[in-house]
């Protein structure tokens, strides 16, 4: 080391200090950091975190130049949901609401949108009260109902916001029948298929019509309750060109680190979602066969209004229980408040187990008329069945019932 004294380039500041080390800067930022190394042979796909890619000359780039426009972590996700999916393309976006906007601005103003009637209440909310003030035309329809549907057709409808299972009223669109009518109707109509609840390991939108499957890959996609992120999945080059336009021109994009985190959640989510269906069943029973509870809306069981249809296009059942306890809002808060396992939470989706109340909390934000109508009441609960082992759970809700209603059996 140098051990002149430092006075003539570095002001009175350094004064008195041994002169710096040659190069540190340069060195610090440039040695190791080549780009032309990466190419090892890690199980573990690595993480990207660049924000831009250095290119052979101007314009002559990799495949890669600027991480809002593709980054190599989100690429490999996007593979990896595009094969999961069935499909040809898969993008990645900020949240499962950005994927929402993004899908929504291939339209135009004039254009219009039928969307299933109970849908995710932020989904209601955009459409609602952001799309509509867009010059959009939204109309809301039970898909379950092919003669709705069909007569929420317009000349000017570009878009069919389907959601199955629909949260929080766990209804099941058949949709097979909901594209083949759609696109009778008009082959130039986008089928848009929310698969949040389902995943792509339980039903596959785009092998049963649709154009576009969309996720909130908070939920199962990601299972671990640590990424907000949303996926897009289409066949169609035409939708892929557009969407692909979009996500760079809108920018909502996840970070690299939030990529990493979904792509290795998906490495279990064949396991995940073979738990959750078995115990989602076992609560289901055990809530159905209660005296407390009203009626208990669940696919999996032989008493769901669409029973059959889930069973013709779905491998399986989700963690997703919606049930009306007997009694009043008192009942369903007393019930929830006493819950031990169950946390009291929005979401849904991950390894642990969740309740919440729509009317409150997931669905607060539509209007109260819309709620009653869909049957969104003071007694709704909705469950997100986690992993924790079966019999525990149920103890769970059976304490927490015998809080709500002490005097009933």
């Amino acid at each position: 080391m140098d051990l002149k004294q430092k006075t003539e380039d570095g002001g009175d500041v350094f004064a008195g200090f041994c002169s710096r080390f040659k190069s540190f800067a340069t060195e610090a930022i440039h040695v190791g950091q080549e780009p032309e190394q990466w190419k090892s042979m890690a199980v573990v796909p690595p993480i990207s975190l660049s924000t831009t890619f250095k290119q052979h000359a101007p314009g002559n780039h990799a495949g890669f130049e600027y991480s809002r426009s593709g980054n190599p972590t989100r690429n490999c996700l996007e593979n990896a949901v595009a094969a999961l999916d069935g499909a040809k393309y898969s993008l990645a976006l900020a949240s499962g609401l950005a994927a929402t906007v993004t899908i929504t601005h291939m339209l135009k103003s004039g254009d219009g949108i039928v969307c299933m009637d109970d849908v995710y209440g932020g989904t209601n909310r955009y459409f609602q009260r952001i799309a509509t003030e867009l010059g959009l035309k939204v109309a809301f329809a039970d898909c379950t109902k092919p003669e709705l549907l069909k007569a929420a057709l317009k000349p000017n409808t570009k878009l069919v916001w389907i959601e199955t299972p629909t949260n929080p009223t766990m209804k099941v669109v058949d949709i097979r029948a909901c594209s083949d009518l759609i696109h009778e109707h008009n082959k130039d109509i986008v089928v848009v298929v929310d698969n949040t609840f389902m995943s792509a390991y339980f039903q596959r939108p785009l092998a049963l019509g649709a154009d576009i499957c969309m996720y909130s890959a908070t939920k199962y996609m990601n299972g671990h309750s640590d990424v907000v992120m949303g996926l897009v999945s289409t066949n169609r080059e035409d939708l892929n060109e557009r969407l692909r336009f979009l996500q760079n021109a809108l920018g909502g994009v996840p970070s690299p680190f939030d990529c990493f985190l979904v792509n290795r959640g998906l490495k279990t989510l064949h396991l995940r979602m073979e738990r959750h269906f078995k115990n989602a069943m076992g609560a289901a029973k055990f809530l159905e066969a209660d005296p407390r509870v009203e009626r208990v809306i669940f696919p999996g069981l032989p008493s769901h209004p669409q029973h059959e249809v889930m069973k013709k296009q779905c491998t399986g059942c989700p963690g997703m229980i919606t049930f009306y306890i007997k009694g009043n809002l008192e009942h369903a808060s007393t019930f929830l408040s006493n819950l031990k396992i169950f946390a009291i939470a929005e979401s849904l989706g991950g390894y642990e187990s969740l309740a919440e109340h729509p009317a409150i909390m997931t669905h607060a934000s539509v209007p109260e008329k819309e709620r009653c109508l869909l049957g969104i009441s003071d007694t709704l609960i909705r469950l997100s069945v986690g992993l924790e082992d079966e019999a525990d759970i149920i103890e769970d809700l059976k304490q927490a019932l015998a809080a709500a209603h002490p005097t009933k059996n």
